[in-house]
């Protein structure tokens, strides 16, 4: 199972043979949506059948991530009741504002894990984290407030409804600045809490050059994974955020200088110095590739 997922794909809930598809792929993580993918009428079909293919899958393909509804909508208790006995490896909370939502979810889950006698604080948290006004105040609060907490991604839908925006492209069809703006602190927030910072989807799944192009840019800035909305997506996105091999010899090379040079704070490499945050860097690089 990997550690940091590449690509988080969303599967509605409610479809038996979209689940199997993903099941069946390469996604390295794969959310069963009980949110925005489900009508109002068949999401109590839906848990069940999220929790049964939760509890059937092979847990060593991927991790099962379960996007349940937003804490005030007043189904986020029971979607938590039906899937937490299967055991996800976590829920995706969307419209979350601040830490002190992550907080108020980590609560539910100790009573619902304790109640169900599962290990208490087994199951993670990753959280969209931008899709209300309120929200882009708040992504500097999610720091320290649970360990279950493993990721934060971002949505721009969502937000520009929030907001009454029109569109959130500009006429040149790049994203406006305050999606840019909520992309960039959601990655801030991320790192700062310790987190995955994953990056949002893309929305044309028939366009595979601009999917790349767009995986390539959020990793250069620093996001680890890329939300995906088809299987067709996934491909491009983990080859995109893995690591090329001449990405990782480099990455040891920096490693083993420092390894071999204790003392030293900065260190020559092909003409260039490199000092503490490379070294940073260099290490991030073999976690990503699934070095030790």
């Amino acid at each position: 199972m990997p550690t940091i997922p590449r690509s988080w794909l969303f599967v509605p809930a409610d479809s038996d043979r979209k689940i199997a598809k993903a099941l069946d792929g390469e996604a390295d993580a794969i959310i069963l949506d009980l949110e925005d993918s489900v009508a109002e009428a068949n999401k109590p079909a839906a848990r069940e059948t999220a929790a049964a293919a939760v509890a059937d899958a092979d847990r060593d393909r991927a991790q099962l991530w379960v996007r349940i509804n937003p804490l005030d909508s007043g189904l986020a208790e029971a979607d938590l009741a039906a899937i937490i006995r299967a055991r996800p490896y976590g829920v995706m909370v969307p419209k979350t504002e601040s830490g002190a939502d992550i907080h108020t979810l980590r609560r539910m889950l100790d009573a619902e894990e304790g109640a169900q006698r599962i290990p208490v604080g087994a199951t993670k948290i990753s959280a969209v984290a931008t899709e209300t006004a309120a929200s882009l105040f708040g992504l500097g609060s999610y720091a320290g407030v649970s360990d279950r907490l493993a990721a934060l991604t971002w949505g721009a839908e969502d937000l520009s409804a929030a907001l009454g925006a029109s569109s959130k492209f500009d006429t040149d069809g790049e994203l406006s600045f305050t999606y840019r703006l909520a992309r960039s602190l959601c990655l801030a927030g991320a790192v700062a809490a310790d987190v995955q910072p994953v990056d949002s989807l893309y929305g044309d799944f028939r366009d595979e050059a601009g999917l790349k192009a767009d995986c390539e840019k959020g990793r250069r800035e620093g996001f680890t994974g890329k939300l995906a909305i088809h299987p067709a997506q996934v491909p491009v996105i983990n080859a995109a955020f893995t690591p090329s091999e001449a990405e990782i010899e480099h990455a040891r090379t920096v490693v083993d200088l420092f390894a071999a040079n204790p003392d030293l704070g900065t260190i020559g490499l092909d003409g260039k110095m490199l000092d503490r945050p490379h070294l940073l860097q260099a290490r991030r690089v073999l976690e990503r590739a699934r070095e030790k």
